[in-house]
């Protein structure tokens, strides 16, 4: 007979879960991803290098899922799933607002690009201060 708290085995229970959201922990987060079509907009990346690790040699790479397949079949398939279509979604929207120059105040929040370290450091009042435009007293 067992007290008003019986043991109970959660062990297992945290470890499996941990072990199914583990593909989550390990993605790109959407800042990197963010940077790294900034550089494919502009013409600055450069070709995958083969790798024997990785699935395909490590040429087959969806930039926006951050994922590697075997061969462009497999790929194709991707492109056409929710996950990668709700992922090119969420970045387009931010680059058609980069290229429309809407301000960053009436942007929706879908719409604003990924926070960086600068924005973190400026939220927590230690960027520059900003005290307004120099009074013309002399």
């Amino acid at each position: 007979m067992g007290g008003k708290c019986p043991h109970r085995k959660v062990k297992k229970r945290r470890f499996s879960h941990k072990s199914a959201r583990r593909s989550k922990f390990l993605l790109n987060g959407e800042d990197m991803v963010y940077d790294a079509l900034n550089e494919a907009k502009e013409g600055t990346s450069k070709p995958l290098p083969v790798d024997e690790d990785l699935p395909g040699m490590g040429q087959f790479y969806c930039l926006h899922c951050d994922r590697y397949f075997a061969n462009v079949s497999v790929r194709d398939d991707h492109f056409r799933t929710k996950l990668h279509k709700k992922r090119a979604k969420q970045m387009n929207k931010v680059f058609e607002a980069d290229d429309a120059q809407i301000p960053r105040i009436k942007r929706r929040r879908e719409e604003l690009p990924p926070h960086t370290q600068l924005d973190a450091d400026l939220a927590a009042g230690m960027g520059m201060p900003d005290n307004g435009p120099k009074l013309g007293f002399t």
